[in-house]
């Protein structure tokens, strides 16, 4: 299939052909006829693409600061390399999609095959949305007038916010798209509406629907709404304007009356005045998109509703209240659409959006083509060989870190759930497959090696049929995050008797590596673990217990593994401790003690309070009169020895070295990196460690 995406390091919007995505729990698979092309949003992102390095920097200085903490901690060669990487990431653009169900995931409900349906689906042929995101069309709602359903909810939203009463005045500031429909939706509210812009071919529009019209280049809005108000001022204003000026909110100040409202729908300066909303009293308030909803994972890609009592409006029922206004001829959007081009004519909208003026493009998909193939070969035929290597999942790890260090092994698979990713590293890696789909790769008898980087709650599902495929399975940490997905997986190894690594990766380092070397395995050691994993919100999908398992299952299980790998024993033990956490209560700050079976102790702290200037990770081992201190995998200190010396190297967290390892496994054969044994090990520790802070108790791992 075609979609529409945008290099955000060279400023190129290509039309690429991608792989269709697959349905997924939740989900429905839409075949697109219409999108709408948002021009305020879509340009913004075009012209970003287009300016060079320091002009992303000034627009983005938080961006600046962050790159700056990481080369502290990290280095300046690695920093780059992640920003040149994230940059290389495609953008799919386009969020105002209309099409046909052509599939239904588990547990979607009140949608069929065939319904005609309004979603935020990108500019794609074929596209998968959650069901929260998306709208039944009703019949008299044309294609081309359901494509306004999700912009429209942006300006509905922010009237809600401002809650206008009949006869009340409000002042819409930016009259393009957004700002023309929520002059419409007030005027249904019964409000006068002012309508400000600079572009008089806009307002010539606005004022046919009755709206008070001005341009502030040639007349002023203050004394115009003073006139309008009988010299009250307005109730309030919605300021749907993109402008970096910090004029637009304190001209918002200036046309409101006492205790008036200002809701921002747009993107502008907010340096405020506090003497003009000071003696008025007024209010103010930020609208977030589409609604009560957005970007909440439990309501949008989990499809957990907000029960109507409390919520009476989500993103969802906002985009239900359009189409209802448009189906009622309440909302007329037929007289903003300037042209409709089919998709593979898109260069005429986005080759030189700076000049273009216009208020609503479309695009229009052909329903002829075939587009259900989830396989595209995009390079020579392989010869026949044993050996192959198929990567499931493309995000981040994989794009920045993975595959730059598996660019020459023998990957003929790269499988991700929306296509696009995997399109573009196939292209990037002379990967010759891309799919949406993993049972492509493991029906192929070339492929020997599957490297699963998913999310975490789709770990156990995928190495069970790996192994079902008789296929070794290399998966990112964590191996499982549930104690029933581990017996599962014993029981399937044992039958296949294929191999099953994790990828602890740390154990690889040349400083670990070093360690192992001058560490006795018969001295009595005692090891602390430091990592200063840094802050990440509760409602990110990796503290979430059933998808990412929370961070100390999800990431600080490397520890575990870093540890038994130096003490060379299992651990028979755990007793965690966390900081302010309420026991049932998932933690990302904590200390955990170990007991090992040759009497080894160890101490694992995970921090995400400290200082993200601080080094990352460290880690400390004491034995006979010795101490070995490795500080971020860029330099271990050895004290107490005569002959060894310090190692200094560039960060090497041993992520090359694994590869390598893995690349020469499914080429020639040979043991797993890990032992089995220590992997299910380090993942019952893991678990042990969160039934040791639920009970506060030392708990055997067994």
């Amino acid at each position: 299939m075609k979609q529409i995406i945008q290099n955000l390091r060279t400023g190129e919007t290509i039309l690429e052909e991608v792989p269709s995505p697959q349905v997924g729990k939740g989900q429905l698979l839409i075949r697109t006829s219409k999108s709408l092309v948002s021009l305020g949003t879509e340009k913004m992102l075009v012209e970003f693409g287009k300016s060079n390095l320091i002009q992303k920097a000034k627009q983005q200085p938080e961006k600046v600061q962050m790159v700056l903490n990481k080369i502290k901690t990290e280095g300046l060669v690695p920093t780059v390399e992640a920003v040149f990487n994230k940059l290389g990431q495609p953008l799919p653009l386009g969020y105002c999609n209309v099409g046909q169900v052509i599939g239904i995931g588990q547990d979607v409900i009140g949608f069929q095959i065939g319904d005609r349906v309004a979603s935020n689906g990108p500019h794609a042929e074929v596209v998968c949305v959650p069901q929260n995101l998306c709208a039944l069309i009703p019949d008299n709602v044309t294609d081309e007038e359901a494509t306004f359903t999700v912009i429209g909810s942006i300006g509905l939203q922010g009237v809600r916010l401002l809650s206008p009463d009949i006869g009340e005045t409000v002042v819409v500031t930016g009259m393009g798209l957004i700002g023309l429909i929520t002059a419409q939706l007030l005027i249904a509210n019964g409000c006068t509406v002012i309508g400000l812009d600079i572009d008089n071919s806009k307002l010539e529009i606005a004022q046919k629907w009755g709206v008070i019209v001005c341009n502030p280049n040639e007349s002023d809005p203050v004394a115009l709404s003073l006139k309008v108000t009988n010299q009250g001022g307005v109730d309030g204003v919605i300021i749907t304007a993109s402008n970096k000026s910090d004029e637009i909110i304190s001209q918002a100040a200036n046309l409101c009356r006492k205790r008036g409202r200002i809701v921002l729908v747009g993107v502008i300066g907010l340096k405020l005045n506090r003497s003009d909303f000071y003696e008025k009293e007024l209010t103010f308030q930020v609208s977030c998109s589409y609604g009560p909803g957005r970007y909440d994972d439990n309501y949008e890609q989990k499809g957990i509703d907000y029960p109507l009592p409390y919520v009476r409006w989500t993103e969802k029922r906002n985009f239900n209240a359009i189409l209802k206004l448009i189906a009622n001829r309440n909302l007329k959007v037929n007289d903003l659409i300037e042209e409709a081009v089919p998709l593979e004519n898109f260069i005429e909208i986005y080759g030189d959006m700076s000049n273009n003026s216009a208020i609503a493009n479309l695009l229009s998909y052909s329903l002829d083509e075939k587009v259900d193939s989830v396989v595209e070969n995009y390079s020579a035929k392989i010869t026949k060989a044993n050996g192959k290597i198929a990567v499931i999942g493309a995000g981040n790890f994989t794009q920045m870190t993975m595959m730059p260090l598996l660019k020459n092994s023998p990957v003929k698979y790269i499988v991700s759930k929306g296509g696009l990713t995997a399109r573009e590293l196939s292209k990037k890696y002379n990967i010759p497959l891309a799919s949406t789909d993993i049972k492509d790769a493991l029906s192929d008898t070339e492929v020997s090696v599957v490297i699963i980087s998913t999310r975490h709650d789709l770990h156990a599902d995928m190495v069970l049929e790996c192994l079902l495929a008789g296929k070794d399975v290399f998966v990112e940490k964590p191996l499982v995050i549930n104690q029933d997905d581990i017996d599962r997986i014993i029981k399937a190894q044992a039958e296949s008797q294929r191999s099953v690594t994790v990828g602890f990766n740390r154990r690889f380092s040349p400083h670990i590596q070093r360690i192992k070397q001058v560490v006795p395995a018969s001295s009595a050691k005692n090891m602390v673990a430091t990592m200063n994993a840094g802050f990440i919100p509760n409602n990110v999908w990796v503290q979430d217990m059933n998808v990412g398992g929370g961070r100390i299952i999800g990431e600080a299980c490397h520890y575990f593994d870093l540890l038994v790998f130096i003490s060379g024993s299992p651990i028979v033990a755990v007793n965690m401790s966390a900081l302010g956490c309420h026991p049932e209560l998932n933690t990302d700050n904590a200390s955990i003690l170990l007991k090992f079976a040759n009497g080894d102790n160890g101490v694992i702290n995970y921090f995400a309070n400290g200082s993200k200037s601080y080094a990352k990770e460290r880690l400390e081992v004491y034995f006979d009169q010795k101490t070995i201190v490795m500080d971020n995998f860029r330099e271990t200190q050895f004290f107490g020895f005569k002959s060894v010396k310090n190692l200094k190297t560039r960060i090497d967290k041993g992520h090359k070295k694994q590869f390598e390892l893995l690349s020469n496994l499914a080429l020639k054969g040979g043991p797993a990196l890990i032992s089995f044994n220590e992997i299910i090990n380090t993942t019952k520790a893991s678990f042990a460690s969160i039934e040791s802070l639920k009970k506060s108790v030392w708990v055997d791992v067994g």
